[in-house]
Parts: C-alpha cells; structure tokens; sequence
C-alpha cells in the first residue's frame, strides 16, 4: 500500500490480521511451562511429534538425506524433464558443486552412520551417531512444525505491524528493520534454529537485503532459555541461572551491535536477493504514526493471503525446502566437525593462542579453558562438557557463558545457515565465531570476578 491517504477497513479485515497472528504468536513467541522447563507450543507440539515417530526417526532421516543426495545426482546427470519443467523442484535440486559435493558427503556419513559401516570415527555416538540419533531427530520434528506454521508469523501481518513500531529503535542501535525483533523473540524463547528459519525465509521474499539477513541469522539467533538451563546444569552451576542469563543477554546484545559494524558482516552488499529494492517498508507517509501505518500495512498483507489452499501448499513446500536443503548440509558440516574435535587435537591447537588472553583476565585453569574457546564452533555443548571436569566456578561460569553467546556451531545453528539461501561462507561463519568470542569473553569475565 502506497497512498497516504487513509483506508477504513471493517471487523473481518481487522480479523484476517489478528487471529493468524495471535495465534502464531501464541505458537512461536509465548513461554509455556510444560514437564517442570518453559518453553513455547512449537517446541511442544514437535516434541510431542518426535515421540510418536521416535522408533523410525533415525530410518526417516537416513531416507531423506539419501533421498536428496541421489535426486542431486540423478539432476545434475539426467535432468529428468519433470524437474526442468517445475521451478520448485529445479531450485531443490539444481545447486552449485560445493553444496553438490556437500550433499554427497552428507549421504555418504549417514548411510554410514545408520548401518555402522566404513570407519568407526564417522559412525560413532561422538560423531554421526551423535548427530543421526539426537540431533536430526530433533531437527525433523521441528522443521515440520516450525516450517509448516511459520506463515502465520509471516504471511498475516504481524511483521509488518511490528516493523512499524520498531524500526526506529532497530535501525539506530542495530542497523536492522523492525521486524527483524520477531526472529529474535523466536530463536531465545524457542530454538535458535527457528530463528535462522524464518530469517531465511524473509530473505528469499525480499524483505532483508543480504547483509540483514546475515547479520540477523549470525547475531540475533540465540540460544533458548531452556537449552541456557541445560548448559549452566552441566558445570553444575544451576543455582547462578538468573545471574548467568543476565550476562549472557547482556554480552549478547553488545555482541549485536559491535560485529554487524566491522568484516565480514560490514562488508555484506545491501542488495537484495530479488533484486527489487524495498525501502517502501520502512518509510511512513505523511499523516501516519508508526501504529497507524503498521496496522494499514499489516490489514494489506492479511488480505492478500487468506487462501487457506495457499497457506497449507506454502507451509509444506517450505517443511520440503528445509528437510531437503538442510538436513543434508547439517550432517555433512556437523559430522565433519565433531571428527575433528574428538579424534585430533586441531581445537586444543587453535585454543593456544587463548592461553595468554585468560590468564591476562585473571581466568583459573587457563590451559584447561583454553580449548573450550573454539571447540564450541563444532558443536555447543562440547565446551560445558569439557569445563564440568575445572574444579574453579569462575572458569566454568565463563565458560558456560561464552560458549552460549558465541552462537554459531556447526552441528546446528552454523550447518543450517550454511544450507539456506543466505550467502555465508564457512571461513566467515568461523571468522564470526572468534570475533563473538572476543567481544564477549571480557564482559562475561569482569561478571564472573564480581559474583565470585
């Protein structure tokens, strides 16, 4: 909508904006205590779907990701004309050599991984096995899910009404559109891996330019309040949650509004991936508030898209886009990963340097601390396992906080971002991973010599 002139719009209109979008916040965005842990409705329901399916989770994910890497091979080989002739299916199949050869390899570790066969440090619970049998579990379950209802936070409005109110806090302090908030909200109240998700997702529909969107998936996709809970239990530090979530959001928020401004992040183009420029949806026309031009914009989207048809053909092509562009890359990358932190010593290697930086912050057990730096990068929980065995509660303080505001580990949050749409390359991810660390450490140290 692009007059200025303002539009009266009756009950039912109000309505199409509304109920969608209060019950996706309901969905994504409202805590909920369930089994004795807050958590929200999405988390639940995919929980509760994983249960059912528990016995054949690990066959389905072998299937898919099988699936995929035969289907990749079978394009790039035969282009089979029912594929050429469906856009959609084109762009799940039809990818660069790098994520070819990543599929491939994801295809490779699985089937390995499933039947136990090849070496046993691809297959092993620390490796493959670690990321087959519990973490695509979960992924499955959450993808369908959060996939299949993610319209009702995108397609409704709600957005748009919330860009509206918040971009001019937004932009000064983040440089972000106001919407961007939502993605936020949903990765600390849910899972980290939603947010990356539904950032994906406004990417590819032109509403963040490139650097938004690596920006938001790279610093915005926290770690959720329960998994923070899991982390600080495993240094057996529970009883100092309230502290300790206080200083991670803090080191978190300063960690938001300094990497965005220096390289990579800084240097990513403010283009768009559809090439048409959108400064229309932040610009208020003359005779509006933000509320008063949120709710028009918000009103305007509504009625574009109450097709129940579309909303259902919409949310199950993106379930498709994630089980296929995903999970693949997330046990390539992931499996890679977790081989190299538990069968060389190239994490205690790069850990080094951090030696004389923890005992410059007065940090106990330096040297045992040191590789809890960079494992993280491989997965996130690996450096509270590692810090649980330091007898001084300072040092697993820090490092329980650093390695949840560091973000970015490849056997989840990093491996779904390097399978979406949104252009960042591993080196960058990694050279993102040290600058979070760096900003943070500090802040979470200087805490942890006042409350110990």
């Amino acid at each position: 909508m692009t007059e200025t002139k303002k539009s009266k719009y009756s009950a039912p209109d109000y309505l199409r904006f509304l109920l969608p979008s209060l019950i996706g916040i309901m969905l994504f965005m409202i805590p909920v205590k369930y089994d004795g842990e807050f958590t929200i409705s999405v988390a639940i329901l995919s929980g509760f779907f994983q249960s059912i399916l528990s016995d054949y989770l690990t066959l389905l994910m072998t299937i898919l990701i099988s699936f995929t890497g035969f289907m990749t091979i079978i394009y790039k080989i035969f282009k089979p004309k029912f594929i050429e002739k469906s856009e959609y299916l084109k762009g799940l199949f039809n990818v660069s050599v790098f994520w070819f050869i990543a599929r491939i390899i994801g295809m490779v570790f699985v089937l390995s991984t499933y039947f136990e066969i090849g070496p046993e440090w691809i297959w092993s619970g620390g490796t493959g096995g670690l990321l087959l049998n519990d973490l695509l579990s979960v992924l499955f379950s959450i993808f369908f899910f959060a996939a299949f209802l993610l319209p009702l936070l995108l397609d409704f409005g709600l957005l748009e009404f919330v860009g509206a109110l918040l971009t001019p806090v937004m932009r000064p302090i983040f440089k972000l559109p106001g919407r961007s908030s939502i993605d936020c909200i949903t990765s600390w109240l849910g899972d980290g891996t939603i947010g990356v998700l539904l950032t994906n997702k406004q990417y590819e529909d032109g509403y963040y330019t490139t650097r938004e969107a690596s920006v938001i998936a790279t610093t915005f996709s926290a770690v959720s309040i329960t998994f923070s809970l899991v982390i600080i239990a495993q240094v057996d530090l529970a009883h100092m949650f309230v502290p300790y979530y206080l200083t991670v959001t803090f080191a978190g928020i300063v960690a938001a509004i300094l990497i965005p401004r220096i390289p990579p992040l800084s240097k990513k183009p403010d283009t768009y991936i559809t090439g048409i420029k959108r400064d229309d949806i932040e610009r208020i026309p003359k005779g509006y508030t933000p509320f008063t031009w949120g709710t028009c914009q918000a009103i305007e989207k509504a009625k574009n898209s109450s097709d129940i048809k579309k909303f259902v053909t919409s949310g199950f092509k993106n379930v498709l886009e994630m089980w296929i562009g995903v999970t693949p890359i997330i046990m390539a990358f992931g499996t890679m990963a977790l081989i190299v932190a538990e069968f060389t010593p190239v994490f205690q290697w790069l850990g080094v340097p951090f030696i004389p930086i923890l005992k410059l912050l007065k940090i106990p057990y330096a040297k045992e601390a040191s590789q809890t730096m960079i494992i993280g990068f491989a997965d996130m929980f690996l450096p509270s396992v590692i810090g649980a065995k330091i007898q001084s509660e300072l040092t697993r303080f820090v490092i329980a906080g650093v390695s949840v505001t560091q973000l970015i580990y490849l056997s989840e949050v990093g491996a779904v971002i390097l399978g979406s749409k949104i252009p960042i390359s591993p080196k960058e991810l990694f050279i993102i991973f040290i600058q979070r660390t760096l900003v943070t450490l500090p802040i979470i140290t200087i805490v942890a010599h006042i409350l110990f």
